[in-house]
């Protein structure tokens, strides 16, 4: 495969596992120098190693993008590390389900809507400040989910409309600055093969059973298949595309 991202720095929030750690080792695969960003050190400190591993460049940036402070030092962190700020993804997230929204505790809605949204509002915000001042512009984007704009399940009323407001954030955020060469997109996972999708107690070997019947695919999608439709938005090959959710779950929201 061409390497679509030589020469150019990314920054992907969340990358210490799961989507996040698959696309920052997706992009480093493709010749970015990558920033892996998020709230664990520890787990940040293996995507780096992992990347470095395959003989690329990244940095571990501990950072929490709910506080504008270290959204905005994040951002200032992979300029001066790396010199610009080419592509960046907006994958850090939480879920916390299983209660229908009568019995939601407000702890849990704050949290959800502080991180899910907030956090890629300032995120998002710190990022396009950079980009518009560059004469190649930046490709930014953002992980939604197909629970919110797509489909809902009972119990995940705070996380679908989290991820429902991502999803409207990004758009009008791509209207908004397509003309300062800022070019913002939307992926929307459905199940994917990381914990999130895990119901309590369940095994992966019961998960891969469950999910024969549940979705029209039979199966979740790989990190690697998620990670694949963000690179493609973030390339030269979605030069045209403007503001779109591209949904990859398997057929779980037909």
């Amino acid at each position: 495969m061409p390497s679509r991202f030589s020469g150019s720095t990314a920054l992907v929030t969340g990358a210490g596992s799961g989507i996040g750690r698959a696309v920052a080792l997706a992009l480093a695969a493709e010749g970015a120098h990558v920033v892996a960003a998020g709230r664990t050190a520890a787990s940040l400190g293996d995507t780096v190693a992992l990347i470095e591993a395959q003989g690329g460049k990244a940095l571990a940036v501990t950072a929490d993008v709910s506080r504008s402070a270290e959204a905005q030092a994040l951002v200032r962190a992979t300029v001066e590390h790396f010199g610009a700020l080419d592509v960046a993804v907006n994958n850090a997230g939480v879920f916390r389900g299983g209660r229908p929204l009568a019995d939601l505790d407000e702890e849990d809605w704050h949290t959800q809507l502080d991180t899910n949204v907030t956090g890629v509002f300032l995120a998002l915000r710190a990022q396009v400040r950079q980009m518009r001042t560059q004469p190649s512009g930046g490709a930014i984007v953002n992980i939604a989910s197909n629970i919110g704009m797509h489909t809902r399940r009972p119990g995940v009323a705070a996380y679908a409309a989290s991820k429902a407001a991502v999803a409207t954030l990004s758009r009008a955020a791509a209207l908004d600055h397509i003309r300062d060469g800022v070019r913002i997109n939307v992926v929307s996972p459905g199940a994917t093969a990381t914990t999130m999708s895990l119901r309590p107690g369940e095994t992966d070997a019961q998960r891969v059973e469950r999910v024969k019947d549940e979705l029209p695919l039979g199966r979740v999608s790989a990190t690697e298949e998620v990670a694949a439709a963000v690179l493609y938005l973030a390339s030269a090959d979605a030069a045209s595309l403007v503001g779109t959710d591209l949904v990859v779950d398997s057929g779980g929201s037909l």
